[in-house]
């Protein structure tokens, strides 16, 4: 998103890195929810501290389960002595202050009874170490022994009674399938701001609405953040020019045969955060803005549906626990009131997120509960996804669409499956794209990109799951209604149908000097198959141009000598691979020679490397001090963020390290710079800071 928007609704859960490692890259969900509410429960845990050094030490867990069989579970301790947990192993680890929660990854989600699973961690600690006094597994106190049922959870009373029964069944799958595909329009009535157009979209208009459903897309969510556009409390009144607005361009959607959502939005980290320490003013601004929402639209088109909120988080909790209660508060009032208002209301679609709108495991299972509890079958789950976060941003050297890249998207598509849609309860995935696309598109490598992209649109499919394309105006051009990006939008498309065959590259880079061999990339077929190689509208010759072995296609020498022509540095051919199914898939031959960078002088806030790039492209960047350790923000990996921390100027000739960079580099301390490339030259250079100035030299 742009301005202030872009560094706040990306910093979230996936900063955390404990709890990745091996659990990242394993497959396999196990199923969802910790057995009936009332089932008996006991467990024991054996913790003990094996390897102990200066300042850190290696703990093992083993946890048994002496109740009924648990399919997910969740154990929670605090530390007596303010330890900290740096790295897990075998379970998901999260931390609040000392309290700690470890939950069950894909492959060890099912506890039978009398079932033990293990699970370890590094940690950090000072003063002393002791021993855990107490865990709590799925709720249940560990004493070694099993105790009486566990009793459903209790919340505060609502201050009206929620309906005595549920509204009249509805088709929920049915309903998100046909919302299925939807398109969010960001950065615009959720802005912060004077108006809808504080964010750099141009106001929105009926044309725009109609060119968007052209494209084929079938829902909508707009965003809609309220933190600016209502009065004091206790009434909390909302200006009826903006809620005229609002309902203007809603009925302009309905108008158009979309699907369309509506929410609070960013009113997520403006005021709902302060929850945890201002429970009863945050509840009270809630309750009466939707009391208002669902008022004004009480009688609307049922193809209108509320979510309760964005991303919902919480500040200053005392942990998971509390967040989750916060949350099923939250959104157990939003039901209660819209429910209440009658009209088309009383049997109106309400979608309810995760906290976060995160699938990881534990927010699944807080959901499940609230969803449980509530007993309305015209309910909706939300998530949203920006894919594996190192190649969503393109740092830790995430340059790559690879197998843990697309086993993260499978195992979050498959934990919300599993949890809800195989229960009859539709999933919308409210927001998906990659996180680097908040900046720029050209974050992540184009056929990267791509290859990412058609794995999404597949596997949501097969999951069952509607999405909706996060646009803050870097996709549709809301002036001229084209697409910046034809080819990142038609391979969305055709997502949405069938698969398309890919490829391991979309560039041959071919040495600009010395003799030229042939060169062979590897075909995604994705259940295509090949039918031919094209260069414009010429079909290249299988045998004599080309040869096809298994999934390798290899280009002759004879063929590259003849495409590359003279030789200039970049793109000399581009050429399309076709497939039975899907679009094609481009292939540009390049040619190129290592490039050269000079010695520069700057300053922290603006220092720049000359560099010929000679045809090649910047792939990722790695910094280490001279004794090999790492340099710069996200100190835990050499690779550094792409076009946070270093971003290439191809027209301009040069690569800027900027001032977020610096801002962690030690002063007086030699920087080794390896810059990697898409053709798989590396060069290093040493760059030296000095209070506010800079020298970079080469070699």
């Amino acid at each position: 998103m742009a301005g202030l928007s872009g560094t706040l609704r990306r910093t979230r859960w996936r900063l955390g890195l404990v709890g990745g490692g091996i659990a990242a890259l394993l497959a396999g969900v196990g199923l969802i929810g910790a057995g009936p509410a009332n089932a008996a429960a006991g467990c024991r845990v054996v913790y003990s501290a094996p390897s102990q050094w200066p300042g850190g030490f290696t703990a093992n867990v083993d946890v048994t389960n002496l109740g009924d069989p648990l399919n997910g579970w969740r154990l929670t301790w605090t530390f007596p002595s303010g330890q900290r947990v740096t790295q897990a192993w075998n379970a998901n680890v999260t931390s609040s202050g000392n309290d700690v929660t470890a939950t069950n990854v894909g492959y060890n989600a099912a506890l039978g009874t009398n079932q033990t699973v293990s699970f370890g961690f590094n940690g950090s600690w000072s003063g002393s170490n002791p021993a855990p006094t107490s865990f709590t597994l799925n709720g249940t106190v560990c004493t070694g022994s099993v105790g009486p049922t566990t009793p459903p959870p209790t919340t505060p009373p609502p201050t009206t009674p929620p309906p005595t029964s549920p509204p009249p069944a509805g088709d929920a799958m049915a309903y998100v399938a046909a919302m299925q595909p939807g398109w969010n329009l960001g950065n615009t009535f959720d802005a912060v701001g004077a108006d809808e157009t504080a964010w750099g979209n141009p106001r929105v208009t009926q044309a725009q609405l109609d060119a968007i459903r052209a494209q084929g897309f079938n829902s909508i969510r707009i965003p809609v953040t309220w933190s600016n556009r209502h009065g004091p409390a206790p009434s909390y009144t909302i200006d009826p020019a903006w809620l005229n607005r609002i309902k203007e361009v809603v009925g302009w959607a309905l108008d158009d045969g979309f699907y369309v959502m509506i929410n609070l939005h960013h009113d997520s980290w403006q005021w709902i955060h302060e929850m945890p320490t201002n429970r009863t003013t945050v509840l009270n601004r809630y309750n009466a803005l939707w009391t208002q929402i669902a008022a004004a639209f009480r009688d609307a088109s049922p193809r209108l549906h509320f979510e309760s909120v964005n991303e919902p988080q919480f500040a200053n909790s005392s942990g998971d626990a509390q967040n989750a209660q916060l949350l099923h508060e939250l959104n157990v009032n939003f039901h209660r009131i819209v429910r209440a208002s009658g009209g088309a209301n009383a049997t109106r679609m309400l979608v309810l997120p995760t906290l976060h709108t995160s699938s990881e495991q534990a927010r699944i299972n807080e959901l499940t509960t609230t969803i449980n509890q509530l007993n309305d079958r015209n309910l909706i789950a939300t998530v949203h996804f920006y894919g594996y976060w190192p190649f969503s941003v393109n740092v830790a050297g995430g340059t790559r669409f690879d197998a843990t890249t697309q086993q993260d998207l499978v195992d979050s598509f498959d934990r919300v499956y599993n949890a809800f849609v195989t229960r009859g309860i539709p999933v919308v995935i409210g927001e998906y794209g990659l996180l680097g696309f908040d900046r720029h598109t050209g974050t992540i490598q184009q056929g990267e990109k791509l290859k990412f992209f058609e794995y999404f649109g597949y596997y949501a499919r097969h999951r069952q799951l509607t999405t909706q394309l996060w646009d803050n105006g870097q996709h549709f051009n809301r002036t001229t209604f084209g697409w910046r990006d034809t080819e990142l939008i038609n391979q969305i498309k055709s997502s949405w149908t069938t698969r398309s065959g890919t490829a391991s590259a979309d560039q041959v880079y071919v040495p600009r000097t010395g003799t030229i061999t042939a060169k062979s990339l590897t075909l995604n077929l994705n259940g295509t198959t090949f039918s031919g190689l094209r260069q414009g509208s010429t079909e290249l010759v299988r045998g004599t141009d080309y040869t096809v072995s298994g999934n390798q296609l290899t280009l002759t020498a004879s063929a590259l000598t003849r495409l590359v022509g003279n030789r200039a540095y970049g793109v000399n051919a581009t050429l399309q691979a076709r497939f039975s199914a899907g679009v094609p898939w481009r292939i540009d031959v390049i040619s190129h020679d290592p490039p050269v960078l000079s010695n520069a002088t700057g300053s922290t806030a603006s220092f720049a490397i000359g560099t010929q790039f000679r045809g090649d492209q910047l792939a990722t960047m790695e910094a280490r001090y001279a004794d090999g350790s790492n340099a710069g923000p996200h100190d835990w990996t050499s690779y550094k963020e792409f076009d946070v921390t270093f971003a290439p100027d191809y027209t301009g000739n040069r690569i800027t390290l900027t001032d977020t960079f610096f801002g962690e580099v030690r002063d007086g301390a030699p920087v080794t710079l390896t810059f990697h490339f898409w053709s798989g030259a590396q060069v290093t250079y040493r760059v030296t800071r000095s209070g506010g100035s800079v020298t970079g030299v080469t070699g």
